[in-house]
């Protein structure tokens, strides 16, 4: 059974928030969708973009950082989250 974007990026283990952060995950095979708010400066999400395009990672992209946060559950905005396939310890 799919869970929703929120669903699956509100539990912190199986998430994780930021462009460093999902760019690592992406990279390391770890990531299984990435999210990226639309109104995210481009030079900070396109590495992040084309690792996931390069890798077939399925892309969804999010109107504001602000309702990307609010997804995550995060106080602040976020330009990029990704649904880990192993959760975080």
């Amino acid at each position: 059974m799919a869970v929703g974007p929120e669903e699956a990026l509100r539990d912190p283990r199986r998430r994780v928030v930021g462009a460093r952060e999902t760019l690592k995950r992406v990279l390391a095979g770890d990531a299984q969708r990435v999210w990226v708010a639309k109104d995210a400066d481009p030079a900070v999400v396109a590495e992040v973009i084309a690792a996931a395009t390069s890798r077939q990672i399925p892309l969804h992209y999010v109107d504001t950082m602000a309702e990307l946060g609010q997804w995550c559950g995060i106080q602040v905005k976020a330009a990029c989250a990704a649904e880990t396939v192993k959760p975080r310890r």
